[in-house]
């Protein structure tokens, strides 16, 4: 009698304990609004990276005309991008820098789109970059709320005076370049500090 007791006692135990299995797996994992924001976030950067030859809409050919001329718009960030910075990613350092980076892109693409629109060439492609850059700021801003960092108040760039459909083009290339590095970089800040701060799936 008591084999038979001991036999049912522990039955029981597997039986609750697979029927906690069952519900506990069968629930759908809820990411938290800082991942999905994560996710939002890396969207844009692919968005953005789809029209930055756009912005100067030049040829190959057209493009080496430019490989000479030198950088002039001191304002942008300069990013550092080793393997010794990734390594030493931290979400409370990397996503206040991430949004002055934004932001600082952002106030010189708005600067372009009036400069081309000054001189009669399309702004098409500076409008789209500006919204892409407007919604990853918006984005990056909601995520430092919900870590509780404050906001960063990035400094009003000085800017050139553009006088000619040379000169737009010229600027147009380095924005354009400079814009890629920022999204090859904010794209690996991102996925790290997703895989760092989001349980897998």
């Amino acid at each position: 009698m008591k084999l038979i007791h001991d036999s049912t006692h522990c039955l029981l135990h597997l039986l609750l304990l697979a029927e906690l299995f069952v519900h506990s797996s069968s629930r759908p994992t809820h990411s938290s609004p800082l991942c999905v924001m994560f996710k939002s976030m890396i969207h844009q950067v692919d968005s953005l990276m789809n029209i930055l030859k756009k912005l100067h809409n030049l040829t190959d050919d057209e493009r080496m005309n430019f490989e000479a001329v030198e950088y002039r718009l001191g304002g942008l960030p300069h990013l550092q991008h080793t393997a010794a910075n990734f390594n030493s990613l931290k979400l409370n350092e990397s996503l206040p820098q991430l949004f002055l980076y934004t932001r600082s892109f952002r106030l010189h693409v708005d600067w372009l789109k009036t400069a081309k629109e000054n001189v009669s060439l399309s702004s098409q492609s500076a409008e789209g970059a500006s919204s892409h850059l407007l919604q990853l700021s918006n984005l990056l801003s909601a995520s430092l709320h919900q870590i509780a960092e404050e906001v960063p108040q990035p400094p009003s760039p000085s800017l050139p005076v553009v006088s000619t459909a040379f000169d737009v083009l010229q600027f147009s290339v380095e924005i354009s370049e400079r814009l890629q590095v920022f999204c090859n970089w904010s794209k690996r800040v991102l996925s790290h500090l997703r895989r760092s701060c989001c349980p897998r799936r």
